[in-house]
């Protein structure tokens, strides 16, 4: 039985990749860059977790200039990169996904510890939060991709919020929507709920508890994460 739920932010709390996609190309434009990164060309970049690794990835990639892909470059350009996603964040451009607000709801009333264990920066967690919930005070134990030594898919992110829950990973459900989230968890020794998101949607999900549309879909079993039709991982609404 579960005692606590453990959250991907993007694209599991809201579907943010679209917010994301445009504080890139903002960056990239203040920067003088003469780069756009489409939505079909962001979907492909998705599959390398992390932006200031997405971005060495995409100048390797493509031929660019090596000066691009050194360590001091990527830090300012995601540096400013996260000041436009926050600014879109706080101006009320994200909704939560369906579902989300019910259930944490929920896990509160029945004494569901919460948690996030994420890939992305503690600044892009904290401007939705905030956004969301008027702050991080729902969450016990929060950890962003830069506190681990590797991000998603490996689990250390996973780990490291079992260890400051200090619960068995047998104790906790997470929910994610992408296969790199799930197979981190999966890596982590927990059982997944997925949900996938506008970018992920074609993604294989073997390994699985139950792939929902959302978690609105909760709802028809009262929000009972432990309840029985979701113990098989071909479970799919």
């Amino acid at each position: 039985m579960a005692r606590a739920l453990i959250f991907d932010v993007d694209g599991t709390l809201a579907e943010t990749e679209e917010a994301h996609r445009a504080a890139f190309n903002a960056a990239f434009e203040d920067a003088g860059l003469a780069w756009h990164w489409d939505r079909a060309q962001y979907e492909a970049l998705l599959k390398v977790t992390g932006g200031k690794e997405r971005i060495r990835h995409f100048v390797r990639s493509t031929g660019g200039d090596p000066r691009h892909a050194e360590n001091a470059f990527i830090r300012a350009l995601h540096a400013e990169k996260t000041r436009h996603y926050t600014g879109i964040v706080a101006g009320g451009g994200l909704e939560l996904r369906p579902g989300v607000r019910e259930l944490i709801d929920h896990a509160r009333k029945t004494g569901l510890r919460l948690a996030i264990s994420t890939t992305t920066t503690l600044a892009n967690v904290e401007a939705l939060l905030g956004a969301a919930f008027g702050g991080m005070d729902l969450f016990e134990v929060i950890v962003a991709g830069d506190m681990v030594a590797q991000k998603k898919p490996a689990p250390d992110a996973y780990l490291e919020t079992l260890r400051r829950l200090d619960l068995a990973p047998a104790e906790c459900l997470a929910l994610e929507d992408s296969a790199n989230g799930l197979r981190a968890a999966l890596a982590a020794g927990l059982d997944t709920l997925v949900t996938p998101s506008v970018y992920t949607a074609g993604e294989d999900f073997s390994g699985a508890r139950a792939v929902l549309p959302d978690l609105g879909a909760l709802q028809a079993v009262g929000w009972d994460v432990d309840h029985p039709s979701l113990q098989s991982a071909s479970h799919r609404v």
